[in-house]
């Protein structure tokens, strides 16, 4: 008899240091998908996992499934309409022998600040313990004790930058055919360090510090009793109790195990946490370094503003470092700012324009600047993702512009979007070898964006909600000391906790006899 898994996740990752809030358009930009729509993604994560549940003869029961680029906490009404609706699909979708989940795993709801965990929990309760429950997340997931004892087993991404979200789909669904296949027995332990460090070297191409560890990880899967070993990089834009990484293992039956190796492979986290912890520089002082460096283009990462992350995208520190630094120089620089944006689009192509532009979505972090410029090219910000884990998906920037200031052009757009290549730049023409400096708003991409381009790269030290240095926010969640906090902090062992081991339902499907 075929099974039939019902596919469903809310994805988000959300930070807690900015004033905004994910509203239903954050998602209606992005993904808010059921029925159909669902069934016909073939790109990742959900791709991967359609493709391998078809290839064993499962038939992929769509829910629903919602995705949004990084931002503040998902409003209370926008998480319960997302919950309420992806239930009453499930309710209505008769049998099932299984649910896969894609989920990120550092989303936060004002209304259920461990949202995964929340969403798991509801859909356990809907379902009963004897249904297996997979869940795919990002390596930067915040896994909490709730998420684990409503799931039966999770696995994370293995590569930063994300390129394997299609194999992860993959990995996620033959984890459920070996499940209903009676092969895997899975009980799962997440071992803890309280290291809370931006993703800075969290690269899991060697050499790193994290790099260090996922391939140690990975070595020792297959082995006896282990049958998926996750590397754990937290998100650390969350303000939560119980922070930190580590390192997730799936287990075949046996809780001892899994609970040895988490532990031993967290001791190996917690040694390299010195590693982890990025040197910064103030944006000025890197200007001038830049300018000494033939060539370009040179990056001045900003990646306290990171869409990515969570930030707005809306600052002006590093524009302003270009300003009086490097007035003479290419540039090209990102600024959301929906307000100069649409003055932009009402003055024209090829109109002069004073702009107060910056700091006005979030206006904690800094104060806008004035500025006089051109208005070069105008878009409507629909561009499409080629690779990564939104391959073939379209972004919107909304209404955007591209202003100059003698040569150095400012990029202002309506809305925050991920940043993976360089698809945004691509789609305004930009030259970006032209160029002596570009400011990237990432931690991490931006070094297979520029890949052979760049000349050097900065990480600056900016204020905003997602920085380099997490010893810049107060972190009211935290009740322990937790490093870079306190540089000293040591620890006896590890903190772990195991999920619930169940006796699931295999009958049904009888894979092994093919």
């Amino acid at each position: 008899m075929s099974a039939r898994i019902g596919v469903c996740g809310i994805f988000i990752e959300c930070n807690h240091f900015t004033v905004q809030l994910a509203d239903r358009a954050t998602f209606e930009r992005s993904e808010w998908l059921c029925g159909g729509e669902l069934l016909a993604k073939d790109t990742g994560v959900l791709g991967g996992m359609m493709s391998v549940l078809r290839a064993n003869d499962s038939e992929p029961v769509p829910l629903l499934y919602a995705s949004a680029c990084p931002s503040g906490a998902v409003r209370a009404e926008v998480y319960d309409a997302l919950k309420n609706e992806l239930l009453e699909w499930l309710d209505n979708a008769g049998e099932l022998d299984g649910i896969l989940l894609c989920l990120h795993g550092a989303g936060a709801a004002v209304n259920a600040p461990d949202m995964e965990g929340d969403l798991a929990r509801a859909i356990r309760e809907r379902v009963g313990d004897a249904m297996p429950i997979v869940g795919t997340l990002d390596l930067h997931a915040h896994i909490t004790p709730e998420l684990l004892a409503n799931t039966d087993a999770l696995l994370a991404w293995e590569t930063y930058p994300h390129v394997d979200a299609f194999e992860t789909g993959e990995r996620g669904a033959q984890t459920m055919v070996d499940i209903l296949a009676g092969r895997l027995k899975p009980v799962m332990a997440m071992a803890k360090v309280p290291i809370v460090i931006s993703a800075i070297h969290g690269q899991t191409q060697p050499p790193g510090p994290f790099a260090d560890i996922m391939q140690e990880a990975k070595k020792l899967e297959g082995n006896e009793n282990i049958y998926s070993i996750s590397p754990i990089l937290v998100h650390p834009y969350l303000n939560l109790p119980d922070m930190g990484g580590g390192v997730l293992v799936v287990a075949n039956e046996s809780e001892t195990d899994a609970v040895i190796l988490a532990k031993r492979l967290a001791k190996r986290y917690w040694e390299k946490r010195h590693e982890l912890q990025p040197e910064t520089i103030e944006p000025n002082e890197a200007v001038r370094q830049g300018l000494q460096i033939e060539g370009g283009p040179v990056l001045m990462i900003e990646t306290a503003d990171c869409c990515g992350g969570g930030a707005t995208g809306d600052s002006v520190h590093t524009l302003k470092a270009l300003l009086t630094e490097a007035p003479n120089h290419p540039a090209i620089i990102p600024v959301v700012d929906p307000e100069a944006a649409r003055r932009a689009h009402t003055a024209g192509a090829g109109q002069a324009i004073r702009l107060l532009l910056g700091h006005r979505l979030d206006p904690k972090w800094g104060e806008p600047v004035s500025v006089d410029g051109i208005v070069s090219r105008l878009s409507d910000g629909a561009f499409t993702y080629h690779g990564g884990i939104w391959d073939g998906r379209s972004g919107c920037m909304g209404p955007t512009a591209v202003v100059r200031i003698g040569p150095i052009q400012i990029v202002v757009s309506s809305n925050a979007t991920y940043d993976w290549m360089t698809e945004q730049f691509d789609l305004l023409g930009l030259d970006i070898a032209a160029c002596k400096f570009v400011v990237a708003k990432n931690p991490m991409n931006y070094q297979q964006a520029y890949a052979g381009m760049m000349k050097a790269a900065f990480i600056l030290d900016t204020p905003g909600s997602t920085p380099a240095n997490t010893n810049a926010l107060t972190y009211t969640g935290m009740a322990a000391d937790w490093f870079p906090k306190k540089t000293g902090v040591t620890i006896d062992k590890p903190t772990v906790f195991a999920s619930r081991q169940r006796d699931l339902t295999t009958r049904k499907l009888e894979i092994d006899g093919k």
